[in-house]
């Protein structure tokens, strides 16, 4: 008897229960459902009042939409996304997709107002009966209510609470569902709401998930295509086809479910849903890989992605920046020249292999725009080490998502040479050097800040054969005589070569301040090629310096399209800039770029190796492209030198700036500007600069027997005091002693 007074009970509970939900539904129903309906009594008015059914403004954050970078020629060459949607117009998707997804969803959409009143009420039985939620009764309009608030949420307590079963919950969405249908069409509604809709495999929206189901836009949806893509939207974690067997004959059944309720509907036909459940799933599984790891060219796409992440033009804050990037669905044009980067990527593999443990980067820059055409590296980008990969920008600074950089070696060479230059020497104006130098007191060089930083117990070498002599300008920049450019910083001042060279837009690759030693102008601060390229291609534009660009155009998810121009100022005597490059050009054929040769139209240019073989370089430009190419060990260019090294299969016993980087300079170049009408630099103005000043000029030449080759080798910029080592470019002699120079021993070498 009591168990069956309990059955007794229940069923009353349960009758009750569906009375009260059938009452409650009938009170939202004839609230809201029908304009018809929506006034029809003061009972009804007086329980819309208490519930305050009243629309209620829905906020609608801009749904999150891929970047995509493009090149120079408008293809595409990386994306980012925090949700992978391309939102498209209605009349974008095919209208058999519109078809499918109403049938299934909201059969009654075009008829109803903000709730279907069939649907909620059978619904609300089904619920009650069935003991929970069984059925869903929402509209779409509800449904693109519900995902609205879900993608607004931030956390997942706002995520939980978007998408609760609670009748507060479904309450709000009757006031927000209000307003929208107050403020769209059904159109635009629909619209909506395909855009919005995550249909699983990773796709969100109409237009990702047709191309990462069926590798097509949504226009181009046929009948069972459509039914599939309809019916992943009830359960997509349980339908994604991505996740195996099971979920994939789920994804099936739910297709064929959909093709018959078209027909119920008399959409299509009954055999026209017959053949189109005869068809496979066709899941084609199109990847949309996004991030620099997956890109064509990841140095490239990592500088442009810490671009926007660091250039307030895209946001106020870093953090707007980064959801920008990931949500803002813009449409990023760049410089990125892929003839130039095909150009840098083979000659770089022609001199150093991906599994070396040096690597080489190199970077191509426009003189007179900044314009970056090309940044290449011999290492794979990636995450993995045990496959020799490696996860920052080697060609790029530290703000751009680099590392600390190399020293520049002699590179740095040319500052010093523009500061003599500026300050009014002449190409033959010179000095006479001995074998080494040693500053002649400690105030001999004072830092921008005034602090004297000379070393008079530190002697800079060439080599450790044989005397110095008389070089000028012209013949100690060709032969890069390390112990005349000391003497020429100090004659110029070591704060005036410092302050040239950041007119230059030097700087260090790790954001640190420039090391400010009397060594300074042997190249003892660390760099990259983007910041070495743009300072030579301001050599080359007679003295226009423009800060590297990435970005030429961005369009956002409007269309609306926004310009960058060149950030250009003039920071040297355009005269002054002829007459270093006139200087520079000789490095081809009577310098230390000699045995490598030109590139057959002018060009002028520097290399640069450090101390003890730590790394090497070659820089230089005509006047239509500039370049930087860089060779160093990225596990520690102090711990892993270059000295008995094989790299790209060949054995250096030394490796200095014309070894390889010199030879990736010229063939990348070469190429790169193959097809481009050849420019001639400006002419040296010779009544300024042409022959010596009278206390400057060489003395009567010694005997040849009396005179020592001048070395270019590197030198420590101090014992031990964290001043760094220098540069030079020299290849190794084959005998003599070892200098021994605070500590550490150094190979003498010859020019």
């Amino acid at each position: 008897m009591q168990a069956q007074g309990k059955d007794q009970g229940s069923a009353v509970g349960n009758v009750l229960k569906l009375l009260g939900a059938a009452a409650v539904t009938g009170v939202l129903v004839a609230a809201v459902a029908l304009p018809a309906v929506g006034g029809a009594g003061m009972t009804v008015n007086a329980a819309t009042n208490e519930l305050r059914l009243l629309p209620e403004e829905l906020k609608e954050p801009p749904l999150a939409e891929k970047t995509t970078l493009l090149d120079a020629d408008g293809k595409q060459f990386a994306q980012f996304y925090f949700e992978n949607r391309e939102s498209v117009k209605l009349d974008q998707v095919a209208d058999v997709m519109k078809t499918a997804i109403v049938a299934i969803e909201d059969t009654r959409f075009y008829e109803h107002g903000a709730i279907d009143l069939e649907g909620t009420f059978r619904a609300a039985v089904r619920n009650v009966s069935g003991g929970g939620v069984v059925q869903g009764g929402s509209s779409i309009t509800q449904q693109y209510v519900k995902l609205v608030l879900l993608n607004a949420a931030e956390t997942k307590e706002e995520q939980d609470a978007a998408i609760e079963a609670t009748f507060s919950r479904k309450l709000n969405e009757l006031r927000y569902a209000l307003a929208v249908e107050e403020k769209y069409t059904k159109s635009e509604i629909l619209e909506r709401y395909l855009n919005i809709s995550y249909y699983g495999a990773g796709a969100y929206g109409i237009q990702a998930a047709s191309r990462r189901f069926f590798d097509k836009p949504a226009s181009k949806l046929t009948l069972w295509e459509a039914a599939t893509l309809a019916g992943a939207v009830q359960n997509p974690s349980r339908t994604d086809p991505g996740a195996g067997k099971a979920a994939r004959a789920r994804l099936l059944e739910r297709r064929n479910i959909v093709l018959s309720r078209m027909a119920e509907l008399g959409k299509i036909t009954t055999q026209e849903a017959e053949e189109a459940k005869k068809k496979k799933l066709g899941f084609k599984n199109i990847s949309a890989p996004g991030g620099c790891e997956v890109s064509d060219y990841p140095y490239f796409c990592l500088y442009v992605q810490q671009e926007i992440a660091s250039n307030e033009d895209f946001g106020k804050t870093r953090k707007q920046r980064e959801r920008l990037l990931q949500r803002g669905g813009l449409t990023i044009k760049t410089t990125l020249d892929p003839k130039a980067q095909k150009a840098s990527e083979k000659a770089i593999r022609q001199f150093v292999h991906a599994s070396d443990k040096p690597v080489a980067s190199q970077a191509m820059v426009v003189p007179g725009t900044g314009a970056i055409k090309a940044m290449a590296a011999s290492r794979k980008f990636g995450g993995n080490p045990k496959k020799n990969e490696i996860s920052y920008n080697l060609v790029g600074d530290r703000l751009h998502g680099g590392g600390a950089g190399f020293q520049a070696g002699s590179t740095f060479k040319p500052f010093t040479l523009l500061t003599a230059l500026a300050k009014g020497m002449k190409l033959n104006d010179g000095f006479n050097t001995g074998t080494g130098y040693q500053a002649p007191s400690h105030s001999a060089f004072r830092d921008c800040k005034g602090n004297a930083v000379g070393e008079p117990s530190h002697t800079v070498t060439n080599s450790s054969e044989g005397p110095g002599g008389f070089n000028t300008l012209t013949t100690g920049t060709l032969g890069s005589v390390n112990t005349f450019f000391m003497r020429l910083e100090q004659e110029v001042g070591l704060c005036e070569t410092v302050k040239m060279a950041k007119s230059l837009g030097i700087q260090r690759a790790d954001g640190a301040p420039l090391k400010e030693f009397e060594t300074f102008t042997l190249g003892i601060n660390e760099m990259d090629p983007v910041t070495v390229s743009a300072a030579y291609a301001t050599i080359a534009a007679r003295g226009t310096y423009c800060r590297p660009m990435v970005i030429t155009e961005s369009t956002d998810r409007e269309g609306k399209k926004t310009s960058y121009k060149p950030k250009c100022k003039q920071v040297l005597d355009e005269e002054v800039a002829d007459a270093a490059t006139h200087i520079m050009s000789g490095v081809f054929t009577k310098g230390t770029m000699s045995q490598v040769g030109g590139i057959g139209r002018d060009a002028a240019g520097k290399t640069g190796t450090t101390d003890a073989y730590t790394a090497a370089w070659f820089a230089g430009f005509t006047p239509d492209l500039a370049s930087a190419v860089s060779v160093g060990d990225p596990r520690g260019a102090f711990g892993h030198d270059l000295i008995g090294v094989t790299i790209g299969g060949r054995y250096y016993s030394y490796v200095y700036g014309a070894s390889i980087a010199g030879p990736i300079w010229k063939n990348s170049m070469l190429s790169a500007l193959r097809g481009v009408e050849a420019t001639s630099f400006t002419p040296v103005n010779m009544e300024r600069f042409g022959g010596c000043t009278g206390n400057r000029c060489a003395p009567k030449p010694p005997p040849k027997s009396d005179r020592g080759d001048d070395g270019d080798r590197g030198d420590r910029g101090g014992r031990g005091d964290g001043r760094g080592r220098g540069g030079g470019d020299g290849p190794p002699s084959g005998g003599g002693d070892r200098e021994v120079n605070g500590g550490i021993t150094i190979p003498p070498v010859i020019p």
